[in-house]
């Protein structure tokens, strides 16, 4: 594997690449959903805190606290990882994925639950937004069993285990079951973080490898699988509301592999290259908060910066890493990014920083970071629209399709 993204790798025996044809914005399943989902994360973030400080009112149509849970983990993740597999699985099989008017309409049904969720009513909102996670899925498969393409299957499964978390979701808001309406909320973003746990191994130490020559920066199998064990321990644990002994134990042996990992990928020779510390800087964020969550169990601190530390450092500048760098990749620009990407990258991983260390340091503080940490975030993914927009809504550069 090289300095270009995986999913842009060419596969043998793919069929020639289709005459261009149709409106850029729907040639593949990254254009319209990284666009879709920069906008959410640009305006949803700003408008909770607005309305959760009294200075806005919308009438949601779920609680305001659940809905921008709700929203950053099914609207802005979720989004994101369609648009990804939407693209990926094209290049792991040389065969079409959903295009044109099947897009738009993949397209149009998640703008219609985002909208929906402002709107109401609830039950229109719960069908639209349940349907899109499962329907992927199931288009995706056909195109992966069709090539024999079985080593990406399992990924499908992330799809499906989403469909299931927000469908428990939408029954709990409902009343339809009697659990918290949180759980299934991290449950959502327990699945985010350990496929975030398992590509990042995969992919992070060798791109590192890649533009540092003699660098050994591997980690040995042992340790791991070790890591992957102990986050999903730690997270299942967590997620169904084990005693809290024994939840601060698994978080706090997380949080220790996580940063020995770290260590090991050697971060360090990154930091001349924006596009490669950003994926380093946004893995940090997982033994951090996994750390704060062995705190929370223990009472030190509340179990919101743990959340925070995984859903804006970890989860956030993952996916602002991501959707520049594959964005580069799918149009056929360069894997270098510009100084208006640089500090998109730099405002994500800032935000965090205000949004979690701020208030666990200085709790007076608390409304002041969170006016500050929706700012950056807000602002990080304006520029993301502003550069991308154009790109993303146009023809790629060498004229290829796509």
């Amino acid at each position: 594997m090289n300095q270009r993204s995986a999913s842009s790798i060419p596969v043998a025996g793919s069929a020639p690449a289709p005459a261009l044809r149709g409106w850029p914005l729907f040639r593949l399943g990254f254009r319209p959903f990284y666009l879709g989902a920069a906008l959410l994360a640009c305006v949803s973030v700003p408008l909770w805190v607005a309305v959760f400080l009294g200075h806005a009112h919308t009438a949601f149509a779920l609680p305001a606290l659940l809905w921008h849970g709700h929203e950053m983990v099914f609207g802005f993740a979720a989004g994101v990882i369609i648009g990804f597999l939407l693209t990926g699985v094209r290049a792991w099989t040389g065969l079409e994925t959903p295009r044109g008017p099947l897009l738009a309409a993949l397209a149009v049904l998640w703008l219609a639950a985002r909208l929906a969720a402002l709107t109401g009513p609830y039950a229109l909102f719960a069908v639209l937004d349940f349907a899109l996670l499962p329907v992927v899925a199931v288009l995706l498969l056909r195109i992966l069993v069709k090539a024999g393409n079985r080593r990406n299957i399992p990924l499908l499964s992330l799809l499906l285990l989403m469909a299931a978390a927000n469908a428990v979701f939408h029954l709990s808001v409902m009343g339809v079951l009697a659990v918290p309406a949180a759980r299934p909320l991290y449950a959502g973003l327990a699945l985010i973080l350990m496929v975030i746990s398992v590509m990042a191994g995969r992919v992070v130490p060798v791109f590192t490898r890649n533009v540092t020559p003699g660098l050994k920066n591997s980690v040995p199998r042992p340790l791991e699988w070790s890591v992957l064990a102990a986050t999903a321990l730690a997270l299942a644990a967590w997620v169904c509301g084990a005693p809290a002994g024994l939840v601060g134990l698994l978080c706090a042996l997380a949080a220790v592999l996580h940063a020995l990992r770290l260590a090991m990928w050697k971060p360090q020779v990154t930091l001349t290259r924006p596009i490669l510390w950003i994926l380093h800087g946004a893995y940090a964020w997982l033994p951090i908060g996994f750390a704060l969550l062995a705190a929370a169990q223990a009472g030190w601190v509340a179990e919101a910066l743990a959340v925070h530390a995984f859903a804006v450092g970890a989860v956030g500048g993952l996916i602002i890493g991501m959707i520049t760098r594959t964005a580069r990749g799918h149009t056929g620009r360069p894997l270098k990014t510009s100084w208006g990407e640089t500090l998109a990258y730099a405002l994500v991983l800032a935000a965090a920083v205000v949004r979690v260390l701020l208030p666990a340091a200085v709790p007076a503080v608390y409304t002041q970071a969170l006016l500050l940490a929706s700012g950056l975030w807000g602002l990080a993914f304006l520029i993301y629209l502003l550069i991308y927009v154009p790109w993303l809504t146009q023809t790629r550069l060498d004229g290829k399709d796509g």
